[in-house]
Order: structure tokens, then C-alpha cells, then sequence
């Protein structure tokens, strides 16, 4: 990558780390599905020029029911889980927990379809999994119901991402990440619009809600999913993993700067531990010879 695309990298690690300081503030005035509604309605606006493409328009109405599994388990789902757990937990740990996306997707590869795991990646999922460990390990329990169901859903969402990210490469190698966007985005908005109006707020949202429901729309969802087709354009997939680990940076750090939240050595050392596994999990390390 060149210094732009550098800056680039960066700019969408910081805009999504930012989407959990959005949800943070506006889920608990808006509620998890009009939230996301709001956020898939407002992207799929802002995107609807690539329909004008008639190679988009073909591809999205040739895979409409594929289209729809996309929508529902790569944003309706996993984006109404963590709006749903961030009323109970912070932003910077709900995003420092969801960077475990990888080691579920590799598990969900293992135990579905059977993808062969190495030792180093057995290795690094172990690994990963203490890291997810230490960090719930004091928030965990029976007689914490808010913080136990905030954490069952986040892990629900990494599960969610694991699941779709084998179905697309299964199901959709051939469909262009455009056309996966887009229709991805139509299709959890027709999903969650029956949601949405049995969930309406009683009260108005303030103001400082509505603009970080707006923010979540158009520069979380709309403006990086732009940025993530020129990276992969020109970076390829694996300089696009990378964003995984950087995101939670920016979620530790926004919500410590703009909400006051503490930052605790057991989240430092709970992030070093699972990044470890997870980097060894999807080979971004350097490997000995056949391991």
C-alpha cells in the first residue's frame, strides 16, 4: 500500500471504531431497531447510486434470496446485537470484544465445513480464546443479568460475522462486493422495518442522538463501506483484516475521550492476549515451515 492508502486503512479503522461511540449514545434513546434501521435505511439511500449500474441491478435480482441471508446475518443481526449490548457496556469494551471475529469464524469454518486448521492456528485460537476470557472473566455471571445477555449478544454478533463471511465466500465468489453491499443493505432494511415500527420511542431523541444515528448512517455504514471497496481494490483482503484489530483502538479511545470510560489493565491485557491468537489465527504472522 502507497501512503493513501495508508491514510485510508486508518480513516475506516477510526470511522467504524467510531460507530460504537455512535451507538452508545443513541441506542438507549432510539432503541436497537429503529437504531439500525436508521442506519441501513440512511446507507442504502446514500448507496443507491450504484444501482443505476446495470451489472449491480442483474447480479442483486439473480441472487435476491442470497441477498437476504447477507442482509439478515451481516447487519440486521449483528448490528441490533451490539446496539443491544452497548445499553449495558461500554463502547470501547463491546468494540475491543467484537475484534474476536475471527477466531469464531475460523471455529464456525472448522466445525461446518470442515476447513483444516493448522497447529499454529489451533495454537492461536486457544490463545485467542484466553484473551476473550480475561476480558469477561469479572463481568460474567449469573447475578449479572445485563452485563451476561451484553456479552452473550456481542459474542452472538462475532458468531453472526463468523457465519456470513463463509456463506459469502461459499455462496457469492462470483458477485461483486458492490452488489453484496447494496443489496446487503436493502434487504436488512426491509427485514428490520416491521421491527422498527412495533419499536418506535415513546419520547423524541435528543438532538445529540439524532446526529450520532445520522453519523452511524452515513459515515460508519455509507462513507466506509466506500472506503473499504477502494482498499480492497487496490490493498487486497488481507491489508483489510487488519482493520479488525485497530478498530477496538478506536473504540477504547473514543469512548474514554467523549464518555469518560475507564480503560483497565485486565482490557489492555485481554486485547493483547486475543489479537495475539487472532492474528496467529488468520496467518497475519510469519510461520515456521509446514506449521
Amino acid at each position: 500500500m502507497n501512503s493513501l492508502d495508508y491514510v485510508k486503512w486508518l480513516l475506516l479503522s477510526a470511522i467504524w471504531g467510531g460507530s460504537f461511540l455512535f451507538m452508545r449514545i443513541a441506542s438507549p434513546e432510539f432503541g436497537p431497531f429503529v437504531l439500525i434501521w436508521l442506519r441501513v435505511a440512511i446507507a442504502s439511500l446514500l448507496l443507491s447510486p450504484f444501482l443505476l449500474r446495470s451489472r449491480i441491478r442483474r447480479e442483486l435480482f439473480e441472487n435476491a434470496g442470497k441477498m437476504v441471508v447477507v442482509g439478515i446475518f451481516n447487519a440486521a443481526l449483528p448490528w441490533c446485537l451490539l446496539a443491544f449490548a452497548i445499553l449495558s457496556l461500554e463502547a470501547g469494551f463491546t468494540s475491543l470484544l467484537n475484534a474476536a471475529t475471527p477466531i469464531f469464524a475460523a471455529i464456525l469454518g472448522y466445525l461446518w465445513l470442515k476447513d483444516p486448521l493448522t497447529r499454529w492456528q489451533i495454537t492461536g485460537l486457544v490463545i485467542g480464546l484466553a484473551g476473550v476470557m480475561i476480558l469477561v472473566s469479572n463481568r460474567f455471571s449469573l447475578q449479572n443479568n445485563s452485563s451476561s445477555l451484553a456479552i452473550l449478544a456481542t459474542l452472538g454478533a462475532t458468531l453472526s460475522y463468523g457465519f456470513i463471511s463463509h456463506f459469502i465466500k461459499r455462496n457469492m465468489s462470483g458477485i461483486s462486493a458492490r452488489a453484496i453491499t447494496i443489496g446487503n443493505l436493502i434487504a436488512a432494511t426491509l427485514f428490520l422495518t416491521p421491527l422498527m415500527i412495533f419499536h418506535l420511542p415513546e419520547t423524541a431523541p435528543g438532538m445529540k442522538a439524532i446526529f450520532c444515528a445520522v453519523g452511524l448512517g452515513v459515515l460508519s455504514t455509507a462513507v466506509a463501506f466506500v472506503l473499504l471497496f477502494d482498499i480492497l481494490a487496490k490493498a487486497g483482503a488481507t491489508a483489510t483484516t487488519t482493520v479488525t484489530f485497530v478498530i477496538p483502538v478506536f473504540g477504547i479511545l473514543f469512548g474514554s475521550i467523549f464518555l469518560h470510560e475507564e480503560v483497565t489493565l485486565r482490557m489492555m491485557l485481554g486485547m493483547a492476549v486475543a489479537f495475539t491468537g487472532a492474528a496467529l489465527t488468520t496467518k497475519l504472522f510469519p510461520r515456521p515451515a509446514g506449521a
